[in-house]
């Protein structure tokens, strides 16, 4: 039996301020089979290097408006 992943989003485009913390606790907070879906207002490469350090894959995609979306995952 597969088991389904499950995915969370954060908007930080709704956050007042830095957005890193607010990433690093969603990112501990997920479970082996859950994905993080991120909305940026910008490409956040600053924070590949860290999710590459952590044990984390992403895949970015620039849409529409130049908003961001990057989906996080354990490797």
């Amino acid at each position: 039996m597969a088991t389904e992943s499950t995915e969370r989003t954060l908007d930080v485009r709704e956050i007042d301020g830095p957005p890193f913390d607010d990433i690093m606790t969603a990112l501990e907070r997920l479970e082996s089979q859950q994905r993080l879906r991120l909305i940026a207002p910008f490409e956040p490469e600053p924070l590949y290097e860290v999710l590459d350090d952590r044990g984390f894959d992403h895949q970015s995609e620039e849409r529409d408006g130049g908003i961001w979306h990057v989906v996080i995952e354990h490797t």
